[in-house]
């Protein structure tokens, strides 16, 4: 079953024969939150994965960092002739020696990005032009408890529900300060679901039966002479 945000709120206070006078709304969403964000977190998963396309500013080797990025996974440039090219990300240090005079007018299209802050990152050299870039990131997916969403679900919730639902008694438990070996169970059980999502996401997600083949389990295959 795919769970909306009633269907999961109800699931975790009857696992754990909690009422509403203890698990209110906003507990229960606080709980789911936390497990989204560990799961995001633990996997690279492709509901994550998002791409923006911007123009570089003339002189300005600044990019504003989207609101809902969690990591860069690289940049794409469009030159002047119309070639896509890939940035090299490179630690600000390096750029600092590699392009000694940032803000003067020597400026070229960029070969490097990295990381500036929190709010920025930053190319090298200053662009001389505005240039398209491409940036493919890992975006901070929409949570389950946000009312856009909450009545039909994530694709986490609709198709991971055991998954959501172990992290999300996880911390249910902890909350309660439950018994020791029931978190352990479901710890466990996170665990085991967290891995086999692993596995799907950035293993046969990942995979071509073309040209990777299909993936194959050795067979253990008794010699004759041990008959």
């Amino acid at each position: 079953m795919a769970y909306t945000l009633t269907n999961l709120q109800d699931d975790i206070k009857g696992y754990t024969e909690v009422g509403d006078n203890v698990f209110t709304s906003s507990v229960l969403n606080k709980f789911i939150q936390n497990a989204e964000n560990r799961i995001y977190r633990s996997v690279d998963a492709d509901l994550e994965r998002f791409y923006a396309t911007s123009n570089l500013i003339v002189g300005n080797r600044y990019v504003t960092i989207p609101a809902d990025l969690r990591n860069i996974r690289y940049v794409q440039l469009t030159d002047s002739s119309g070639n896509q090219v890939f940035l090299n990300q490179r630690d600000p240090s390096f750029m600092a020696e590699y392009y000694k005079t940032p803000n003067t007018q020597s400026s070229d299209i960029p070969k490097y990005y990295g990381n500036w802050d929190e709010d920025f990152w930053v190319v090298a050299p200053t662009p001389n032009a505005t240039y398209s870039i491409t940036l493919a990131y890992n975006k901070e997916p929409t949570s389950l408890t946000d009312a856009t969403i909450s009545g039909t679900g994530t694709y986490l919730s609709n198709k991971y529900q055991d998954l959501l639902l172990y992290a999300s008694l996880v911390n249910a438990y902890g909350y309660l300060k439950g018994p020791t070996d029931t978190i352990q169970l479901y710890q466990g059980q996170y665990k085991e679901a967290l891995e086999t999502y692993a596995v799907e996401q950035e293993g046969r997600r990942r995979r071509n039966e073309y040209n990777d083949g299909v993936i194959r389990l050795p067979l253990k295959s008794e010699s004759p002479s041990s008959y």
